[in-house]
């Protein structure tokens, strides 16, 4: 009997990588099935899996012994997404059909059930992509996963609701028609955000610093009593930022595609994300992990916003792995077999109580902790920590005039427009897609030329306001940002607005 052949994929973070299905059929004195090529647990269990669809829907194996390898070797090959590609080569091998197709001209993925029933995978996005960059003649897949790998339209698309339906494609495929996405969630680019920025009453400063932050990329902390707005504003920042690119959409969604966090109605991600995970996740829960590596929170955020609610609950050894992805937007996670890169390009809103209790500089109430407990609480933040982020700011609690006035001040729509603008003036100076929040140190020296004026006023308050050389560079990308939502090269008055929403440090 004859080795037969198809391709399916394999994930090494967010890139997909070929792999070869070789199967071969030889007699036996009962049925066999064996599978090398660095299969993990769940490919090993395929062969129970798989062994039982092909029996249950009319392809029983035999007295015959089955080898299936995943090349490369040396890759590791997880999950479940290899029975389909397994089942159709065993099916080939066999020689019980003759197939109308050159079946490694296609990619196959699919996850079985002991009926034939097919289940959706993770990575459809990654896996069509791969697809139609080496030309492939088709894809066939789960038929939930159709939505998601329809993105790639230059792709021919064949989803199948369980095994039968496959095979029956391989003995005449001009009976089946490419899949044609009916409902594409480009309807919901019209979204309404859930926040709009005039339904926050009061805090007119903290909206300010809101379309700063949205308008050169900045990270933000807010610092204010319990119930003053502060996960509100946090909301409402969404509603501010620029729509996504096709780019940041493709690399959004396959995020969320391999973390099975794609909505089943959604083919594309349209809106920036918005994470906010609680104050009692790991540090794998929130840079990612595990020992098959996963994309964590800061992950999953990429392209929108990390809200980080009750910062100083957060474990301290929590924070701190923040640091280098908040710095290079990236986060790298290195396992004895292999490392993994997911992108964690994001805006970190971060919102805390001045002290344990939240009352402290209230006009009403009064602080009940002592100086140690104030301390301590602060101290669960690192300076290096405080360094990433670029704006900090105290929100007032709102008075209850303010809060049942109407609403007033603009709407998300005006800002937005607003920082938009501002957008393209640093696209056009730096590159698509690149802010003030993004510049390294010589290109601020290109970029962020200074008067006398400013030169003083910087180094006054370096030298009284104890901030490190990362922190002055942290001012100047945020001044350049308060220029550019004005028109105008950056002016003293620019940078003195910018180190108002410095926190000093001791």
């Amino acid at each position: 009997m004859a080795v037969s052949r198809c391709r399916t994929f394999t994930l090494l973070g967010l890139e997909a990588l070929t792999v070869t299905v070789e199967v071969d059929i030889a007699p036996a004195d009962k049925p066999t099935l064996v599978i090398v090529g660095l299969p993990d647990s769940a490919v090993k269990e395929s062969k129970d899996r798989v062994l039982t669809a092909l029996k249950n829907v009319g392809y029983p194996l035999g007295s015959q012994h089955c080898t299936v390898n995943l090349a490369p070797g040396h890759l590791r090959k997880e999950g479940a997404c290899y029975d389909l590609p397994i089942a159709l080569g065993i099916v080939l091998a066999m020689e019980k059909i003759n197939s109308g197709i050159q079946l490694d001209n296609y990619f196959i993925a699919g996850e079985l059930s002991l009926s034939g029933e097919l289940r959706p995978i993770a990575g459809a996005l990654s896996l069509a992509m791969l697809a139609q960059k080496h030309k492939a003649q088709g894809l066939l897949i789960p038929l939930e996963n159709a939505p998601e790998a329809s993105v790639t339209t230059k792709l021919n698309i064949y989803p199948f609701t369980n095994l039968k339906e496959a095979i029956a494609f391989l003995i005449n495929p001009k009976n089946y028609q490419p899949y044609l996405l009916k409902n594409s969630s480009q309807q919901h680019q019209n979204h309404i955000p859930p926040v709009d920025l005039q339904t926050v009453r009061g805090q007119y400063a903290a909206k300010r610093a809101l379309e700063i932050t949205a308008a050169g990329g900045h990270n933000l902390i807010f610092s204010g009593p319990p119930g003053s707005g502060k996960s509100l504003l946090a909301k409402a920042l969404i509603s501010l930022l620029p729509p996504l690119t096709l780019q940041e959409a493709l690399e959004s969604t396959k995020i969320h595609s391999i973390a099975r966090m794609l909505p089943t109605d959604t083919n594309l991600l349209y809106h920036r994300p918005f994470r906010a995970p609680h104050h009692t996740i790991s540090y794998a829960g929130l840079v990612g992990g595990g020992n098959i590596p996963r994309p964590g929170e800061i992950s999953l955020a990429h392209n929108g916003i990390l809200f980080l609610d009750e910062l100083p609950e957060f474990s301290r050894s929590v924070l701190e792995v923040l640091r280098q992805p908040l710095e290079d937007r990236l986060v790298t996670i290195s396992r004895a077999r292999q490392q993994v890169t997911y992108p964690c390009s994001i805006l970190c809103i971060a919102a805390m109580n001045p002290c344990p209790c939240g009352y402290t500089g209230h006009p009403t109430k009064a602080c009940k902790d002592t100086d140690i407990q104030k301390q301590r609480y602060l101290q669960k933040i690192s300076g290096p920590l405080w360094d990433r982020f670029d704006l900090f700011l105290t929100v007032p609690p709102v008075s209850y005039q303010e809060m049942h006035q109407a609403p007033t001040g603009e709407t998300s729509a005006t800002v937005r427009q607003r920082v938009i603008q501002a957008r393209e003036r640093q696209y056009a100076r730096y590159g698509e897609g690149k802010t003030n929040a993004m510049l390294t140190r010589s290109q601020l020296d290109s970029h962020c030329k200074l008067d006398t004026e400013s030169h003083a006023i910087l180094k006054q308050a370096m030298e009284e306001m104890h901030l490190s050389a990362r922190a002055a560079d942290r001012i100047l990308r945020v001044g350049l940002t308060i220029a550019d939502l004005a028109n105008s090269p950056l002016c003293p008055e620019h940078l003195m607005e910018a180190l108002s929403y410095r926190k000093a440090t001791t």
